[in-house]
């Protein structure tokens, strides 16, 4: 089934009405991980993740499965590319089982997952999450406390300087929504 990209010109409202996912490498090719990601759009909080030593979509299913089970959801749309993971029969099912609308990236542009991209980036660059050489269950005893450091103390420009945590919580303030320049019709992206 092609599920088409439902998230173009939307414009978040509210924590937990858009999620999005993706998967970024951690280590070398001789120690390799993966980290599965599931992000508040509205409030950038990391919602679901989890570790694994494989690309298997099992993974990806257990971080879905856990922002399942932390957060209430009732009108939702979950974000991605067109990663096999996000494909799967599995996964589908639980997205179809809790009355998730699903949405996928159209090409292979980045910028039409630009959330999930800026957190993988975030959590790399400033949290140096891909850094060590360090065997799995290191790695996810590292990628918990970097979670947890992120959604906790961790503010962004487009939340009003609040961290995921303290924005997502609350739904006074609305994240700030940018222009990209090359978009002439006005479509609007969080940049961070």
């Amino acid at each position: 089934m092609k599920h088409t990209n439902l998230i173009k010109d939307y414009q978040v409202k509210a924590p937990n009405r858009l999620w999005v996912a993706d998967i970024t490498y951690l280590g070398n090719r001789e120690n390799p991980a993966y980290l599965s990601l599931i992000t508040d759009a509205y409030s950038k909080k990391i919602v679901g993740y989890d570790v694994s030593d494989s690309l298997a979509s099992t993974s990806s299913l257990k971080a879905l499965k856990s922002a399942l089970k932390k957060e209430k959801i009732e009108e939702l749309i979950h974000h991605s590319d067109r990663g096999l993971q996000y494909c799967s029969d599995d996964y589908q099912k639980v997205l179809n089982q809790y009355n998730i609308r699903c949405s996928m990236t159209q090409e292979s542009d980045p910028y039409q997952n630009a959330i999930a991209e800026r957190i993988n980036g975030i959590l790399k660059q400033e949290y140096d999450i891909d850094k060590f050489n360090v065997n799995l269950q290191c790695r996810k005893k590292l990628v918990a406390d970097v979670v947890k450091i992120y959604n906790e103390k961790r503010p962004h420009f487009s939340n009003h300087f609040l961290t995921p945590k303290q924005i997502h919580t609350q739904q006074e303030l609305v994240p700030k929504l940018y222009k990209r320049k090359s978009d002439t019709v006005g479509k609007t992206v969080p940049l961070d």
